[in-house]
């Protein structure tokens, strides 16, 4: 892998990790057109980036909730969270070999179709009837907050996000924008925990960090520098604006790639 590579998949993985437009659709798309195929390994690793971008920004909002269990006792918004994150983390961990080779999760074909799919949601999301209000991710109830991460799954699915997976399920569960982008940040923290564990815990896994040290520590370096603006950007967006913006780049995105891929 180049230099400029490890540069760029770097900078695509922290702004499209948080800015939902998917980062594993756009990752794939770039390692396609890079070297022909897509590494889920390397994609794999550099979510430490990320994640670090994520401990970082939400550092005072971690330290309330941990201050909120000790010392006042309240559980809530940590129940929620996990209840958020366990059904995506669980069949994420199950099944995470049979996603890495299997053709479908590797796809540029797959992620044109959800770039589509969910940029179309995104437009019309404001039009679709939604439950009943509520101000933050503390005051959704055990229910809700499980059916935001059942539809976490489905980011699993390259094109799909997982940032705009639960930005839209928290939408429709009450939350307005700006509260359901922050709620889906924290819980990201769980699973994105999971996956750098896994990475660590694998033998096989360590080693190729090893062999590829430079160019992850390279990537994740960008990933941390642009996740770092991203999330700051779309909290800022989203107490004023809706998600349509993104909607409308997707399906734009879809389109120039189902060309691309016709006439190759």
């Amino acid at each position: 892998m180049s230099i400029i590579e490890a540069i760029v998949l770097g900078l695509i993985q922290g702004l499209t990790e948080f800015i939902p437009i998917s980062s594993s659709g756009h990752l794939v798309i770039a390692q396609t057109f890079f070297s022909g195929a897509s590494n889920h390994l390397f994609v794999e690793w550099i979510n430490i980036g990320t994640l670090l971008a994520l401990l970082v920004y939400f550092r005072h909002r971690i330290i309330s909730i941990i201050r909120d269990i000790i010392q006042a006792k309240r559980y809530t918004l940590a129940r929620n969270i996990l209840l958020t994150a366990i059904p995506a983390g669980a069949v994420g961990f199950m099944f995470a070999d049979f996603i890495a080779g299997t053709l479908f999760f590797n796809s540029a074909f797959t992620v044109v179709w959800t770039l589509a799919i969910v940029g179309v949601v995104m437009i019309v999301l404001d039009r679709i009837p939604k439950a009943s209000s509520v101000d933050s991710g503390e005051r959704l109830g055990a229910g809700r907050a499980l059916i935001i991460g059942l539809a976490q799954i489905l980011a699993l699915i390259p094109g799909v996000s997982r940032s705009g997976s639960t930005i839209i399920t928290g939408r429709l569960m009450g939350l307005k924008a700006a509260e359901a982008a922050e709620y889906s940040f924290l819980a990201s923290l769980p699973i994105m925990c999971g996956v750098v564990l896994k990475l660590v815990m694998s033998s096989a896994d360590r080693q190729y960090f090893i062999d590829n040290a430079a160019m992850l520590t390279l990537s994740n370096l960008c990933a941390f520098i642009s996740g770092l603006l991203a999330v700051g950007f779309l909290m800022r967006y989203l107490s004023r604006h809706s998600l349509a913006l993104f909607g409308w780049y997707r399906v734009g995105l879809a389109g120039v790639l189902a060309i691309i891929l016709l006439v190759q």
